[in-house]
């Protein structure tokens, strides 16, 4: 059967998981009769959620004879380290774009990677059904953004298609006949040429493994393109590191091949199949598994480094242990490490005590992934506030920038660009009209700038703006940037929260937690309205005479307080205050809970 591998691109909720949905349907991977669920690629929970792709994960369809192997790829650069690796294995790039809004800042980062590998492009415009669609201009926008990507005549002389992800069709004119996605099909077989690899079957087995899973019964899986040879099970083979230095040796005890959704074993794996090996105990991404008589490892994509780091502690306050059953630092490092051995993105550092660990990453949304599946699973932690991550070159300090584009509404221009070029210290890179009374800005701004602006910019555009960014490089250390104005409200007491009290203290600032709330001395309860810290008394109740007067007995009404996600608690809190996260709640707290502690170091400061 003749074979091609392509990958999707997209940026955030272009609609890449819902064509491989129509892909999957009209070409008859799903029985008739078959029950099936929207955005069958996002099988993670938290994808669902969030309606993100963060996990690279592979299908195959049969489309005339032909097996078409599509890789569903994350969308968001935080997630990047997902990406560098799958590409590796396949031979063209299939980039999709929202007719809309043109290719955006992820697209832009994925397709730089693809490209350089030598990829050759189609471009699909989604979903030019919609009002608002201007599927010319978009067009011109993805030729320009591959001109600038340094993109070879090939690449440039990309074909393009009209679509409609959710309606399911796909056409080479505008106004085609919209029914079905037959033509995306014949595109596919034609322009993405077979796998090289094809060549060289009967050379020595080896394959780089660029995924990393497990199942209970075999153990560790390793995914990946087969580059030269056969694989069969219960062969022997070896597993080299990037450098050429050997792992292990073992045993192939199972070959998986993907068919649908699902995975289905196979006796021999053939050059040019993408397929899951188990057996090993040691081997892991990047790793090279090959024939016993191959000494030279396969060449792996280098990753992008990281950018961030937030310190993982053991949860220490008095209302640790209650929810979870994981508190121990052992368990959390144990975590930890399993997490970075999967995820090349993620690096693990221990600190002086062994009491918490720095987790580097590519930016808080990976930070609150990652943080958001240990709870689920049981953990407690405590959470510190994202440092940016510094290099040192020629004697001189660099700090990352990252390039945000944003769509506003024209009449908040004025008041995103003073924040972003103020105090945030950014560079204006562009600025134009996007149609519809919205202008697009695109800024170069320092990470450090970032972390927390968001509250901030969806306040000041009335939530109508919307916020995209990615990594874009180094630049000298642009000296001290302001961090949260306001100060907090912290508790002096323990026990639960009075409602009577909480609705005196509203004159005060606004509220994290509602009556009832479980508290401690220490812990934040709400945002002072100005910008020193104050102690407060959450429970002290309304005091019980028999005397009854007019205007005494005033009803209660609480504003509803305000619930921070997990990523706007992380980015919210400043150095001295961490992140309580249990199974069930997420509490703001200061880093030194001893009232005394606490006095002695801010006269020190």
């Amino acid at each position: 059967m003749d074979l091609r591998n392509i990958a999707i691109i997209a940026h955030v909720d272009h609609g890449k998981t819902t064509l491989v949905d129509e892909l999957l349907k009209q070409s008859g991977t799903y029985r008739e009769n078959q029950a099936t669920t929207e955005r069958a690629m996002d099988s993670n929970d938290l994808e669902r959620e969030r309606g993100i792709t963060i996990l690279a994960k592979a299908t195959s369809v049969e489309w005339k004879g032909t097996r078409i192997n599509i890789v569903d790829t994350p969308g968001h650069a935080d997630f990047g380290g997902e990406v560098e690796r799958i590409l590796s294995m396949v031979d063209g790039v299939c980039l999709l774009v929202d007719a809309a809004e043109g290719p955006m800042p992820q697209t832009k980062f994925v397709t730089s990677k693809a490209l350089a590998l030598g990829l050759r492009p189609i471009v699909v415009l989604n979903k030019v059904d919609k009002p608002d669609a201007e599927p010319d201009r978009a067009l011109d926008e993805c030729f320009d953004l591959f001109a600038n990507l340094g993109a070879d005549e090939d690449q440039l002389d990309f074909p393009h298609l009209y679509a409609s992800g959710r309606s399911g069709w796909a056409d080479a004119e505008l106004d085609g006949p919209r029914k079905g996605l037959d033509a995306l099909f014949n595109l596919i077989i034609n322009h993405v040429p077979a796998p090289k690899q094809i060549k060289h079957q009967d050379d020595d087995f080896r394959m780089l493994a660029t995924t990393l899973g497990s199942d209970p019964f075999v153990g560790r899986i390793l995914t990946g393109r087969v580059e030269s040879g056969r694989a069969k099970v219960g062969q022997t083979v070896q597993a080299l590191s990037r450098v050429g230095q050997k792992i292990e040796q073992f045993r192939i005890t199972k070959i998986q091949a993907f068919r649908g959704l699902g995975q289905q074993d196979i006796e021999e794996a053939q050059a040019g199949d993408i397929v899951s090996l188990a057996g090993m105990s040691k081997a892991t991404v990047s790793d090279t598994l090959c024939a016993l008589a191959v000494e030279e490892p396969l060449e792996a994509q280098p990753i992008d480094p990281p950018t961030i780091t937030v310190t993982f502690g053991i949860n220490d306050s008095p209302l640790a242990g209650r929810d979870g059953k994981k508190v121990q630092s052992r368990v959390i490092r144990e975590r930890l490490l399993k997490e970075a051995e999967s995820n090349v993105a993620i690096r693990i550092k221990d600190t002086p005590g062994g009491e918490a660990f720095e987790v580097s990453g590519r930016g808080e949304l990976q930070m609150g992934v990652l943080i958001e599946n240990m709870r689920r699973e049981g953990f407690e932690l405590s959470i510190s506030r994202p440092q940016v991550i510094l290099r040192e070159e020629d004697g001189q300090t660099l700090e990352p920038v990252e390039e945000v584009t944003i769509d506003v509404d024209d009449d908040y221009t004025g008041a995103v660009i003073e924040k972003l070029t103020g105090a945030r210290k950014g560079d204006l890179a562009e600025m134009k009209p996007a149609g519809a009374g919205k202008t697009r800005i695109i800024a170069h701004v320092p990470s450090r700038g970032l972390i927390g602006y968001h509250g901030e910019f969806l306040t000041d555009t009335r939530g109508t703006g919307v916020l995209n960014r990615v990594f874009h490089g180094w630049t000298p250390h642009k000296g001290p940037i302001p961090g949260r104005r306001a100060g907090v409200l912290i508790s002096m007491e323990d026990g639960e929260a009075v409602a009577y009290a909480l609705w005196n203290l509203e004159d005060r600032g606004r509220m994290f937690i509602g009556p009832q709330a479980k508290i401690y001395q220490g812990m934040i309860i709400g945002e002072h309205s100005r910008e020193n810290d104050l102690e407060v008394n959450p429970l002290k109740g309304k005091k019980l005479t028999n005397v009854r007067a007019s205007g005494t007995d005033e009803a209660v009404r609480l504003t509803p307080p305000i619930n921070l996600s997990l990523e706007e608690a992380i980015a919210y809190i400043n150095d001295d205050e961490l992140v309580e996260v249990t199974p069930n709640a997420i509490r703001l707290r200061k880093r030194f809970l001893d009232p005394h502690e606490r006095k002695r170091m801010s006269k020190s400061n």
